[in-house]
C-alpha cells in the first residue's frame, strides 16, 4: 500500500531546472577573460613607461623588469632640465584643454537642446550637416584654416592660443551625446516648469541642464582627453617653443632636443602628461559610463 504525498512545506527547497540558453554563463565567462587579457594588454606599454622611468640610461636599454639600479635621475632631468620647461608645458595644455571643454559643454548643450526640443524649418537637415562635419578630417581644411588664421594673425604671440581653441571650440560629438541624451529626459518636466512660468532659458538652466549630468560629464572627459592629447593643429599653429603643449613638446625633445634614445626622462615625461587624464577618468568614471549608455537609447 502505498503511502499518501506529503504535502509541500513553503521552506522546503525546490530545484528550479535551468531555462534559456545553457551556454550563457561559458560566454560571459570568455567575455571576461578577452576583456581582462585585453585590458593587461593595453596596460603593458604604460606599466613599462613607469618602471623605465625610474631606470638609469644603460639599465633603460635592457629588457628588464626592476629597475636596477632604482634612480630618480630622469624625473628631475624631466621636471628641471628640459627646454622648454615642463611646467610650461602642462600650463599651456591645461589652458587649451580646459578653454576648449568649457567651449564645448556651453555651445553643446544650446545646441543639443535646440535639436533635441525646438521646432523649427531645416532642424533635420542641419542636424545632418553637423554630424556630416565628423566625416571630414582635419587634413582636408589644413589650408584654408591656417590661411584665415594667419591672416587675422592668429598664428602669432598669445593669439596661437585662441586659434588652436577656436578651430576645436566645438564638435559635431559633443552636440550629438547631449542631443541623445536630451531626447531621453521626458517632456513632460518641461511642461510642468511652463505651467510654474519658467522662460525657455529658465526651464534650460534650472530643469533640463542639471538632468543631463551624465551626459555633459562623458563629452567633458573625452573632450578634454582628446584636447590633452591634441597633436595635429597644436603642431601647425604652435610656432614658438613657449606656446607648446605636452604632446608638441614630446615631439621637440625626441628630435631637436636629441632624447630620442634617451629613454628615463622621456618616459618620465610620458607618465606625467599621462596622470591627469587617469585621475580625471577615475574620478568621473561613473558619469561618462552612464551618459555614453544614456546617449544611444532613443534617436
Amino acid at each position: 500500500m502505498t503511502s499518501p504525498a506529503r504535502p509541500i512545506r513553503a521552506d522546503t527547497p525546490v530545484a528550479i531546472a535551468p531555462v534559456g540558453d545553457r551556454s550563457w554563463a561559458w560566454r560571459r565567462r570568455l567575455a571576461y577573460t578577452l576583456l581582462i587579457a585585453y585590458a593587461i594588454l593595453m596596460f603593458v606599454p604604460f606599466a613599462w613607461s613607469i618602471i623605465t622611468s625610474f631606470k638609469t640610461l644603460p639599465d633603460s636599454v635592457r629588457l628588464t623588469i626592476l629597475p636596477d639600479p632604482f634612480t630618480l635621475q630622469g624625473w628631475d632631468f624631466a621636471i628641471t632640465k628640459l627646454t622648454p620647461p615642463l611646467p610650461v608645458l602642462f600650463f599651456n595644455s591645461a589652458l587649451i584643454a580646459g578653454v576648449v571643454t568649457v567651449t564645448n559643454l556651453v555651445l553643446g548643450s544650446l545646441a543639443g537642446y535646440a535639436f533635441a526640443r525646438l521646432r523649427f524649418p531645416g532642424r533635420e537637415v542641419l542636424f545632418l550637416i553637423v554630424l556630416a562635419t565628423l566625416m571630414i578630417p582635419d587634413q582636408l581644411r589644413l589650408v584654408p584654416v591656417y590661411l584665415i588664421f594667419n591672416g587675422i594673425g592668429l598664428t602669432k604671440g598669445v593669439g596661437q592660443y585662441l586659434g588652436v581653441i577656436l578651430v576645436v571650440a566645438i564638435s559635431g560629438t559633443s552636440i550629438f551625446l547631449i542631443r541623445q541624451y536630451f531626447l531621453t529626459i521626458p517632456r513632460e518636466l518641461e511642461e510642468a516648469a511652463r505651467i510654474d512660468g519658467a522662460g525657455f532659458f529658465t526651464t534650460f538652466l534650472r530643469v533640463m541642464l542639471p538632468l543631463a549630468g551624465p551626459a555633459l560629464g562623458a563629452v567633458a572627459i573625452l573632450t578634454f582627453q582628446g584636447t590633452w592629447n591634441g597633436f595635429f593643429w597644436p603642431l601647425i599653429l604652435l610656432q614658438d617653443q613657449g606656446h607648446y603643449t605636452l604632446p608638441i613638446g614630446l615631439l621637440f625633445f625626441r628630435t631637436a632636443g636629441g632624447f630620442a634614445t634617451i629613454y628615463p626622462p622621456l618616459m618620465a615625461t610620458v607618465v606625467m602628461a599621462t596622470l591627469p587624464i587617469v585621475v580625471l577618468y577615475v574620478f568621473f568614471q561613473r558619469y561618462f559610463v552612464e551618459g555614453i549608455a544614456a546617449t544611444g537609447v532613443k534617436g
